[in-house]
C-alpha cells in the first residue's frame, strides 16, 4: 500500500510526480483542486457549498475542505492507498488529517517534500506562459507558500515522516529518487 503526502512550492512538480507515482502504484492521486471541481460538477451537498465560495472568488474554508478530504478518502478506490497533493496546506489541516487517518486506520507512509530553489521555481512558472503568472505574482505566491508551509515541513520533520527530495533535476531522476524512497 502507498499512502503519501506531497509538499512543495508552486512549480516544484508535485502534480506531475504524484500522477506518475499514482499510475505506477495504482492508487488515486488526490488533488484538493480536483476534489473541489468534481464536487461542484456533481453538485454534491459539499460541492454546492464550495461553489458558493468559489463563485464569489473567495477561498473555500478549511472545514469544508476537510469534509471533502474525509469524503474522498472514504471512497472505495482509496482504501488501498492514495497520494495527497495540495493538502494539508497548514499545521491546523495537518492535525485534522492526523486525526482522520487514525480514525479511518489509514496511516501515511511518507511526506515527500520536493525541494527546488526559488529562482528555478520562478523560471519554471514564467515559462508556463499563463497570463496571471507575472514575476511579482509568482514571488508573492512563493512568499505565501513559505509562510504557510515552512511550519508544515518542520511539523512532519519532527515526526520523522518527512523526506526531502531534490526537485531541481530532470523529471525522470526525480521520479527515480521518489521510487527509491518509497521502496526503502
Amino acid at each position: 500500500m502507498t499512502r503519501l503526502i506531497f509538499l512543495g512550492a508552486p512549480g516544484a512538480g508535485k502534480g506531475t510526480q504524484a500522477q506518475r507515482l499514482s499510475a505506477e502504484s495504482q492508487v488515486p492521486h488526490i488533488s484538493t483542486g480536483d476534489i473541489l471541481r468534481t464536487a461542484v460538477a456533481k453538485q454534491t451537498d459539499l460541492g454546492k457549498k464550495a461553489a458558493h465560495y468559489m463563485n464569489a472568488g473567495e477561498l473555500v474554508p478549511d472545514d469544508l475542505i476537510l469534509d471533502l478530504i474525509r469524503e474522498r478518502l472514504g471512497q472505495a478506490d482509496a482504501t488501498n492507498g492514495w497520494i495527497l497533493d495540495g493538502f494539508p496546506r497548514n499545521v491546523s489541516q495537518a492535525n485534522f488529517l492526523d486525526g482522520l487517518l487514525e480514525e479511518i486506520q489509514q496511516p501515511c507512509d511518507f511526506v515527500l517534500n520536493l525541494d527546488v530553489p526559488d529562482e528555478v521555481l520562478v523560471t519554471r512558472l514564467l515559462s508556463r506562459g499563463r497570463q496571471d503568472d507575472t514575476e511579482a505574482v509568482i514571488r508573492n505566491r512563493l512568499a505565501v507558500y513559505r509562510e504557510q508551509t515552512e511550519p508544515l515541513i518542520d511539523f512532519y520533520r519532527g515526526r520523522q515522516q518527512l523526506v526531502s527530495v531534490n526537485g531541481n533535476q530532470p523529471m525522470d531522476a526525480v521520479t527515480a529518487e521518489l521510487k527509491r524512497v518509497i521502496a526503502a
